[in-house]
């Protein structure tokens, strides 16, 4: 597949993910097999007032590519203001997040609330493609909510603009994550566009992307939360995909030394103060499904330095005898 003129070479890509996709995340799932990364959404007036988070969020190593910063916000003329800035990071593509249905991002207009207004979604389109010199995709959903079922009419705005690929969440913004993902919407909008389309929603494993493959026919497919303490994820649905095989869970051991590697990863990106507490609720996932570890996730909770961590393994080790 190639978003304009950027090669996709695979299948399953890492969604982008507010407080979990940052560089280390994604630099994680690049490896265990995923084809593109998004980064976490970039508030675009952050950028326009030089906030030093925002454009730390852009930063992109070059273990990534091809990987697409987010961007979102609900004035042309600002994401087009943030669209010149992340361009100095050098991403292969430009993500505009009109999907987000959180309540801080949609109740101020951004995020999926955009898709209430398609013809102002139109023009945040239009201005960050006369910007850009590399491609530019949009995420959005089924719609705002069951009065706003439009995500073909909204696609349809954004691809006359300019948007050289649409990624679409089968459930609305009030739908939040439940019930199960409306995959017939992805479907219908891969039918009617002619650009690629990304299919997001209910991927857990190599049975689920295939279904979603088979079911919808898009060009490929993203994972969100499933990949939570996860990253062998991306791996298992190659497999699967390519090969027909699902390949063997990872042991406890090899979940412990990927916890620690990510981590690992986080504090030498953002420091050991910033970066313990942001790893918290990852080592809580890695360590989800040891059987009786209620105790080390809620010890996880309350570490602050590396050195805690790896006696929080040693410890789990000694419990597992692994």
């Amino acid at each position: 597949m190639k978003i304009g003129n950027v090669a996709i070479n695979g299948i399953v890509g890492l969604a982008p993910m507010a407080g979990v996709a940052d560089r280390a995340f994604r630099e994680i799932c690049r490896e265990m097999g995923a084809c593109y990364v998004v980064s976490e959404m970039v508030s675009s007036k952050g950028v326009s007032y030089k906030n030093e988070r925002s454009t730390e969020l852009m930063a992109v190593s070059e273990y990534e590519h091809p990987c697409a910063v987010q961007l979102f916000g609900n004035e042309p003329d600002t994401m087009a203001v943030a669209a010149k800035t992340a361009l100095k990071f050098r991403p292969d593509i430009l993500d505009i997040n009109m999907g987000c249905p959180a309540p801080k991002i949609a109740g101020n207009g951004c995020g999926c609330a955009l898709m209430k207004n398609p013809e102002l979604c139109g023009e945040i389109v239009k201005a960050v493609t006369e910007v850009s010199d590399i491609p530019v995709t949009v995420k959005i959903r089924k719609g705002y909510d069951d009065e706003h079922l439009n995500a073909l009419e909204v696609a349809q705005y954004c691809v006359e603009n300019g948007a050289s690929a649409i990624a679409i969440h089968g459930r609305t913004a009030k739908q939040m994550y439940k019930p199960y993902a409306d995959w017939e919407i992805i479907a219908r909008l891969k039918e009617k566009l002619p650009v690629p389309v990304i299919g997001n929603g209910d991927i857990t494993d190599g049975v689920s992307a295939k279904k979603m493959l088979d079911t919808t026919g898009c060009d490929m497919v993203l994972v969100g939360r499933a990949s939570l303490g996860n990253p062998w994820i991306f791996r298992q649905i190659n497999e699967y995909i390519f090969s027909g095989k699902d390949i063997i869970q990872p042991t406890y051991d090899e979940r412990l030394e990927m916890m620690a590697k990510h981590v690992k990863k986080i504090c030498t990106y953002k420091g050991e103060n910033i970066g313990m507490k942001e790893a918290r609720k990852h080592i809580a996932y890695y360590l989800k499904g040891f059987h009786g570890a209620a105790a080390f996730r809620n010890e996880a909770g309350r570490l602050c330095t590396y050195d805690d961590l790896l006696r929080l393994i040693e410890n789990v080790r000694k419990t597992f005898e692994l």
